[in-house]
């Protein structure tokens, strides 16, 4: 062979290596919203709010019909009823919003689900709330990832979760769980079939007090230790499975949100937790970092995962607490790119003016054909929401734009 023979051989290898290789690093710089403060809140076409109800974390698809589609988490407010940090757990529900624009001018149409004691099931697992929703499509269909709970009811004299009010008895009964429909006017007119199961439920309850139903003394604790929250599912196409991640909690003398991944055949499941902790990051002490809900996604271009979620300490991001980024190869091992600080805790304004915000946080992302981000979704506070009973909590939409 001659060497120009050689030459163009070694060459054409080389650029196949180099696409098959995992490439490119993904920043972002959010653009200015169409919003402005009136009192503790935003309001504007880039927000969604309510005076009645507090409004949290939303997930958006585009659909067939080109319109966007949004389903939040929401719950009444008012004197009469719980401060925000007690009301989400007990009375949340989801409602659905549609725009004709990814960024902007949401409209809230109904609740579409809502824990089933108020449809007269007090026995179901999802009988007193339903969160955290995650709206996917996957081969035509769509799916709505929630978590839901039940208050267990007061424990036994002498057991280690009797001195638990209804609040934290009904946190630490949450799990997983999906529908599975084929237009949002099914959804709108209920028209899918509502899971009797979850999909995920905790293997292990380890807490050394104030537990409910505690596993075995001794237990290993799993990364599905006591709650599986902030559903967040994917598509590998090496191998064709969809991975589900999920939070647990762990406790170190205080709780600690853990992570980790389980896999599965098709978007409704089985699916199967793996034992390993993933996004592991360890403070100064060894301890992990705390963080929570995380949005994964896989990067066609690019030929990556990214994980987008909240930092509460900074120890992720390097910098400061807020959204921190992460990537991986297989979904499962991650690592930091050379910027993990994905987003401030602000938000930029359309009249020049920059809000720092108390909470950025339940992040969900419209991606597109390439795996890019191009609109973030997130719930958001300007004041510390938890004792409040106003509706002075939003979701707000922020276009995105690569660096």
């Amino acid at each position: 062979m001659s060497n120009n023979k050689v030459t163009i051989l070694i060459g054409l290898m080389v650029i196949m290596a180099a696409c098959n290789k995992p490439s490119g690093e993904l920043q972002v710089e959010a653009l200015p919203i169409d919003a402005t403060v009136s009192g503790n809140i935003l309001i504007g076409p880039s927000v969604i709010n309510d005076p009645n109800r507090f409004v949290w974390g939303g997930s958006v698809v585009k659909g067939d019909d080109g319109k966007y589609h949004m389903i939040y988490n929401t719950f009444e407010c008012g004197d009469s009823l719980p401060e925000f940090g007690n009301g989400w757990v007990l009375h949340s529900k989801l409602a659905y919003a549609v725009s004709d624009y990814p960024d902007r001018d949401f409209q809230f149409k109904k609740i579409v689900l809502l824990g089933r004691a108020l449809e007269g099931d007090t026995a179901a697992w999802d009988a007193q709330m339903v969160s955290n929703p995650h709206l996917k499509k996957f081969n035509n269909k769509y799916y709505l990832y929630f978590i839901g709970s039940k208050d267990p009811g007061i424990q036994p004299p002498g057991s280690p979760g009797e001195k638990l009010n209804k609040r934290n008895r009904v946190q630490q009964n949450q799990k997983i769980a999906v529908i599975e429909f084929n237009s949002f006017d099914d959804l709108m007119n209920g028209n899918f079939k509502r899971p009797k199961a979850p999909i995920l439920s905790p293997r292990t309850r380890v807490k050394p007090d104030n537990i409910v139903n505690p596993s075995p003394a001794g237990t290993a604790a799993k990364p599905d230790n006591i709650i599986v929250v902030n559903p967040s599912v994917t598509y590998r196409p090496t191998d064709g499975k969809y991975l589900l991640y999920f939070k647990g909690n762990l406790y170190d003398t205080n709780w600690r949100g853990v992570h980790g991944v389980a896999l599965s055949d098709s978007p409704t499941g089985p699916f199967t937790p793996l034992d390993d902790i993933i996004f592991d990051f360890r403070t100064e002490d060894g301890k992990l970092a705390s963080a929570e809900d995380p949005y994964v996604w896989y990067h066609k271009t690019h030929k990556k995962f990214y994980a987008v979620f909240k930092d509460f300490s900074g120890k992720i991001t390097g910098q400061e607490p807020g959204l921190a980024i992460l990537e991986s190869t297989d979904g499962i091992k991650w690592t930091k790119p050379a910027e993990p600080f994905f987003m401030k805790k602000q938000v930029v304004l359309q009249s020049g003016d920059t809000i720092k915000v108390n909470r950025l946080e339940r992040p969900q992302l419209l991606i597109d054909d390439d795996g890019n981000p191009e609109v973030l979704y997130s719930a958001c506070s300007i004041i510390n929401i938890n004792p409040t009973k106003k509706g002075e909590s939003f979701n707000v939409q922020i276009p995105l734009k690569l660096k």
